[in-house]
């Protein structure tokens, strides 16, 4: 019956995206009336769009040092999203499913996902990584629904009244190209949480607490592809930042590491 009803509901809502406003359309509108819905958020409002899946060449893959974060200066991208499309459910949905490694086989039994697959390989290694402890001094919750995501960001930031970004990007499916930074605009806020897009049945977001410095960097690609992207910068420790430090030969808490935000990931941060 419960697998019956999230199939219903996919089907229910490829159909009503374009009719009216969908649960969680309505939940923002309610809740964030005044923050314009990203588009790492409204993208899965819209079930089926076919994305490419993560590589070594994505933009959340490439880190740099600090100094080299500045108007003139040129990177060599690959601005492809990083999760495959997935549906947002309402939480009244998801809540509904289990969501522990040692619930594994009951999950894919759930979704219908065949145990030996690709997919079920990437719902077992995401389960994985939301069950890891959290850094010292981080807060951190795999977000399976937009309220629950909201909800994490509003308790972490002490405010209910919270903007959420995530990087733009003019046209979909540029290829590998040098970018320029046109501009550059640093991000008043001194704590942020950060939510990234993990591989799953269905949307769900790795999210935790950041003390990192964010940026919005205006860039051109080499075909004119225009991008505001957003760009994360770490002197502590944080999830998928350890052999970055490794690579430039540098300490955690001296030089900043700093990287590019995918398209699926998102900050949050008080208005």
């Amino acid at each position: 019956m419960a697998r019956f009803l999230v199939i219903l509901l996919l089907a229910v809502s490829a159909v009503a995206s374009h009719a009216a406003a969908s649960p969680a359309q309505e939940f923002w509108d309610e809740v964030l009336p005044n923050s314009p819905m990203p588009s790492a958020i409204r993208d899965l409002l819209y079930p089926g769009k076919m994305i490419k899946s993560a590589n070594e060449d994505t933009v959340g893959g490439v880190f740099f040092l600090a100094k080299n974060l500045h108007p003139g200066s040129k990177m060599t991208l690959h601005l492809t999203r990083t999760t495959s499309s997935a549906t947002l459910l309402p939480r009244r949905v998801s809540d509904s499913i289990p969501f522990s490694s040692t619930q594994l086989p009951t999950i894919l039994s759930r979704l219908s996902v065949e145990p030996n697959s690709a997919k079920a390989e990437a719902i077992k290694k995401t389960l994985s990584e939301c069950e890891e402890p959290a850094f010292a001094g981080e807060t951190k919750l795999c977000a399976t629904s937009l309220e629950s995501m909201v909800e994490f960001a509003m308790s972490s930031l002490k405010t209910r009244s919270i903007q959420a970004m995530s990087t733009k990007v003019s046209k979909e499916g540029t290829p590998k190209q040098e970018y320029t930074i046109l501009s550059l605009r640093k991000m008043p806020a001194s704590e942020l949480v950060a939510c990234h897009g993990a591989s799953y049945a269905y949307a769900v977001f790795h999210c935790h607490t950041t003390s990192a410095s964010a940026y919005t960097a205006s860039m051109v690609g080499m075909d004119g592809s225009k991008v505001e992207a957003l760009a994360a910068c770490h002197t502590d420790k944080a999830a998928g930042v350890e052999e970055a430090f490794k690579k430039f030969g540098v300490e955690p808490g001296t030089v900043p590491v700093c990287h590019f935000l995918p398209q699926d990931d998102l900050l949050w941060a008080r208005n």
